[in-house]
């Protein structure tokens, strides 16, 4: 299962029937699931934690340390977990002490060639990032969110469940959950991402309420906290305008609109 032209540390822990490619680096403190696919001329640091049935391909850059100057070789990690896929070329750096120590992917992602994920990014599970996109620090993704090809997230951003980025796309605020964003270098909001809310199962009745949240956002002038009010009422009809509660009340970034 492991090439032996694959260069190995000793202390890695690897499951029996991980398969690794020919000149892999792998290093001190790395552990790896079952199932995990490891293409050939990966490097993968210490500490890091990889979960089951994951496939890495070639010349991706795991765990490195942060691209940080106050990094001062502290002990800090990444976590991936189960079923991902990482394309050609990708890097995922470890955390800092600063941000919590850790970076973390959840489970059932595809970052696409040369996704960046930088140092305390906390990914959920179900995303889906197209070629080039890059995370700063301290990013958080939440569940489902898509993000288009040559896309970047400002350090500090929320991008909430299920929204939708399209290309070229420089987000510098907050993203709430279940909407489509667009516009270049100064993206907007452009609706409910209906298309993809109802692929997640999503009933016509729950997508019509969020399509009323969104107005209520979007369209009638109000205040944060006046809105909050008239989507609590909404809550009965739709519990998944909580998400969109949640986002709205933590958001420290402000929300692209």
């Amino acid at each position: 299962m492991i090439d032996p032209r694959a260069d190995i540390h000793p202390s890695a822990k690897i499951a029996p029937d991980v398969k690794i490619g020919p000149w892999t680096h792998i290093g001190a403190g790395v552990s790896i699931g079952s199932g995990t696919i490891i293409e050939s001329h990966v490097v993968i640091k210490g500490p890091t934690k990889i979960g089951s049935n994951n496939h890495i391909f070639q010349f991706a850059s795991i765990g490195e340390v942060p691209q940080d100057k106050k990094f001062k070789g502290e002990d800090t990690w990444l976590e991936i977990g189960d079923n991902n896929t990482i394309r050609e070329s990708c890097t995922l750096n470890r955390g800092t002490v600063q941000g919590g120590s850790v970076t973390r992917l959840g489970n059932d992602n595809l970052l696409m060639a040369y996704v960046h994920v930088a140092h305390d990014c906390l990914l959920g599970d179900g995303n889906v990032f197209a070629n080039y996109v890059g995370l700063a620090g301290h990013v958080t993704v939440e569940n489902h969110v898509i993000m288009g090809g040559y896309s970047g997230v400002h350090q500090f951003c929320t991008l909430g469940s299920y929204s939708f980025i399209g290309g070229n796309s420089a987000i510098v605020k907050d993203v709430l959950p279940y909407l489509m964003i667009a516009g270049g270098s100064n993206p907007s909001a452009f609706g409910l991402n209906s298309e993809g809310l109802k692929r997640h199962g999503f009933s016509v009745e729950t997508i019509s309420a969020l399509k009323n949240a969104y107005k209520i956002i979007f369209r009638h002038n109000l205040t944060v906290e006046d809105a909050l009010l008239q989507l609590a009422a909404l809550l009965k009809e739709a519990p998944a305008v909580a998400l969109l509660i949640d986002s709205l009340k933590n958001s420290a970034r402000g929300i692209v609109r």
